[in-house]
């Protein structure tokens, strides 16, 4: 059997006279052993371990007044909590005991910057001698962190928001629409928002113990990594993006049965897909505070989302959109019923007071009374809506941002795009049925095949290989042994123009582009161009998983990123995503809905831009496509009276001109110019300045000045014009705001 070879052990056995040989102790040895130790008196030490010495402290001999004063100077020092920057009370207030005095807000209201939301009345001192002071109204601060990096127009942005969803702005109203346009920080004030409910009131308690953000699915690790940004660790948001059915459930049934003043996590951030198919989990509680981002998805009351998201036990609702008006009042009705239900009575008296009055007044035929009565019933829809609505323009970034440049260019369709373009218009029959008010399956169908080959004969060669309507014998104009295996630019002037534009990109800056369409298979055709011409892209659309959207753009956004190009699809990635680290964006092609092309062209301007952006739309000459950027016109002139309160917005188009969809015109340089009644220019080039207090286009979406070749300031679209370019619009581009000659 082993020994010890412990020192203590070593020596116990040296002093007995043992050997280290094979040793058995008895049973009782170690008993025996100790009994004995105890009765001799004998205590086997390590010569390692030295024995304990006895200290003996002395006092140190101090007369009394010395005494007296050392005593003095520990008492005089008052106690202090070990907590930077603390400022509660300290007094004689022990654990456990109830505060007594008044109470107090949560910030410093006088300090230098605070942004008070809430100051309580000044009290008499009779008033304060009577007060229950467990009642005393307290202001309420907006946390110092976040009001220091707030801007002038974001601090009256949280005020108005925190006022409607306090009942203070409408009595019995709780909801309200923040619509200020793209780029003007609404994620930044709504998350303020939330944590100022979520931490104080005047009653010196939380206002709410849950918020829900309901976004798209695209933006959901936005929302996650933005109120990490911001509030840097104070909170852990719970953001859904995928999983399991049953895993969803069960992190939204623990969200819901969460309670008391210090929720784990108390904002849930998710999707409006699995918002709309997990509801019933959702509704079993309730929920302090609802934010919808880019709400006008709940334009249409009938929709599931709509229906699931009202029937939410919820009173406070923020809707949050750049663009609330998109097509018609009725949707516009909708978002404010949202909010503020009642505010604008029933669907169908709004129908009956607001819209129709108003929408008859803006006609370009309407006649003086009825002009009268529609300004009346829009100033009247203004006064109630501008109770719950907030709404301010990038204008104010002009501050702030470098300068941006936007420009319509009108591109001649090439000779092989007009002829199969006259083919298809001998051919389809929807003209007639558009006059006849019925809009069948066969007119989308034929709209859609014009704007497709306005983009590129490649995009309708199947349909002439299998002679659909329209398109019979229409195999017969494409050049000899065409393949859609390879893209051919010269046959697309609008892609003509695109790879002109990207190449003298490339060989005279380092910019990055966006390009941007509506189709993923006009995506396609972008990606065979640019492996034709090497340059390194990206694509983002509806086939990419939400997980990999967010590490996509911020590995674009990096300087050192060497990617050139970033193709989006409009309808899967168009909203909310910051591609800042490109500076020219082509919109490819129009969207009949104005929000739509808004949102994608506000993708690269925005917060953290340093270069002049340039905004590039390309329309075909005289096709479907100018008619349709005209009818955005119209909708973005009725949301400019409505939402803008802009009044000066003229009537160029009437509704009757705007169902001639199914024609060609050759001989013009820009029909949209040409309906426009332009007063600078003579022959298409202008000639003089616009008149004291006038633009050409003020309607045209602000539009304010045309220009040919020798007008154009961009060097890159200069290179691009005697490629296919007819006209170019330029935007007011904020260079005057700047004093930028």
């Amino acid at each position: 059997q082993r020994r010890s070879l412990a020192p203590s052990q070593l020596a116990k056995r040296k002093a007995g006279g043992e050997e280290d040989g094979d040793w058995q102790p008895p049973a009782t040895q170690k008993r025996q052993k100790a009994g004995s130790e105890a009765e001799n008196g004998d205590c086997y030490r390590s010569p390692f371990r030295k024995p304990l010495a006895q200290l003996t402290n002395s006092p140190h001999c101090l007369d009394s007044s010395q005494h007296e004063a050392f005593i003095r100077s520990i008492l005089s020092k008052p106690f202090k909590v070990p907590i930077p920057n603390y400022k509660g009370p300290t007094g004689l207030r022990a654990l456990g005991i109830k505060r007594a005095g008044l109470r107090s807000p949560l910030h410093d209201p006088f300090e230098e910057g605070a942004l008070v939301l809430y100051e309580p009345p000044q009290l008499s001192a009779h008033d304060q001698l009577k007060i229950d002071k467990d009642k005393v109204p307290v202001h309420v601060v907006v946390d110092p962190v976040l009001s220091r990096v707030l801007r002038p127009h974001q601090r009256e942005g949280v005020k108005f928001l925190w006022d409607c969803v306090t009942s203070r702005r409408i009595p019995g109203s709780h909801g309200c629409i923040m619509a200020d346009e793209m780029g003007l920080g609404k994620t930044l004030q709504c998350i303020t928002l939330m944590w100022t409910l979520l931490r104080q009131s005047p009653d010196c308690k939380p206002e709410i113990e849950k918020a829900m953000v309901v976004s798209p699915s695209s933006l959901v690790r936005n929302w996650y990594n933005e109120v990490e940004k911001w509030l840097g660790g104070r909170i852990q948001p719970l953001a859904i993006d995928g999983g399991s059915k049953e895993e969803i459930d069960r992190k939204l049934v623990g969200f819901m049965n969460q309670r008391g003043l210090r929720v784990p996590s108390p904002i849930l951030i998710i999707s409006y897909e699995t918002f709309r198919l997990h509801a019933e989990a959702l509704q079993k509680g309730s929920v302090g505070l609802v934010i919808c981002d880019e709400g006008h998805r709940l334009k249409n009351s009938e929709n599931q989302t709509y229906q699931a998201l009202n029937s939410l036990n919820t009173p406070r609702r923020v809707l949050i959109s750049g663009t609330p008006i998109q097509n018609d009042l009725l949707e516009y009705f909708s978002l404010v019923h949202f909010v503020n239900s009642g505010i604008l009575g029933t669907a169908q008296e709004f129908k009956r007071h607001f819209e129709m009055p108003i929408l008859k007044g803006r006609d370009a035929d309407a006649s003086e009374a009825e002009r009268h009565k529609g300004e009346e019933r829009l100033k009247e829809l203004i006064s109630v809506v501008n109770r719950c609505l907030i709404r301010r323009t990038s204008d104010i970034l002009s501050k702030y941002l470098p300068v941006k440049i936007e420009q319509v260019v009108c591109c001649r369709l090439t000779p092989l795009q007009a002829e199969l373009y006259k083919n298809f218009l001998k051919q389809a029959k929807p003209v007639e049925e558009l006059k006849e008010g019925k809009i069948s399956v066969s007119s989308l169908s034929s709209i859609t095949s014009l704007k497709k080959l306005c983009n590129h004969p490649a995009l309708i060669y199947d349909k002439c290989v299998e002679e659909e309507e329209g398109f019979t014998g229409a195999l017969d104009l494409f050049p000899a042994g065409y393949s859609t295996k390879s893209v051919e630019p010269q046959l697309s002037g609008k892609m003509l123009v695109l790879d002109y534009i990207l190449a003298v990109t490339k060989s005279t800056s380092n910019d990055k582009v966006v390009l941007v369409s509506n189709y993923t298979q006009t995506l396609d055709l972008f990606e065979k161009l640019c492996r034709n011409r090497r340059y390194s892209y990206v694509r983002l659309d509806g086939t990419m998983s939400i997980k990999k959207r967010a590490s996509v753009v911020e590995r674009f956004n990096k300087p050192s990123n060497p990617e050139f190009i970033f193709m989006l699809s409009s309808k899967a990635g168009g909203c909310g995503l910051n591609l800042i680290g490109a500076n020219r964006l082509v919109m490819f092609d129009p969207d009949w809905n104005p929000a739509n092309d808004e949102q994608a062209m506000a993708r690269v301007w925005r917060d953290g831009q340093k270069k002049t952006c340039y905004i590039y739309r390309l329309l075909s000459t005289g096709t479907i496509e100018e008619k349709i950027f005209q009818r955005q016109t119209h909708k973005k002139a009725l949301s400019s009276c409505v939402v803008d309160e802009e009044q000066d917005v003229e009537r160029h188009f009437s509704l009757g001109e705007l169902k001639e969809l199914f024609t060609l015109n050759e001989t013009t340089t820009s029909d949209t110019h040409d309906k426009i009644k332009c007063r600078r220019c003579v022959n298409g080039r202008q000639v003089r300045p616009p008149p004291e207090g006038s633009d050409c286009t003020s309607d045209l979406s602000q539009w304010n000045h045309c220009a040919d070749k020798r007008g154009l300031q961009d060097s890159v679209l200069k290179a691009a014009w005697d490629a296919a370019v007819t006209f170019t619009f330029h935007h007011h581009s904020h260079e005057e705001q700047r004093g930028i000659p």
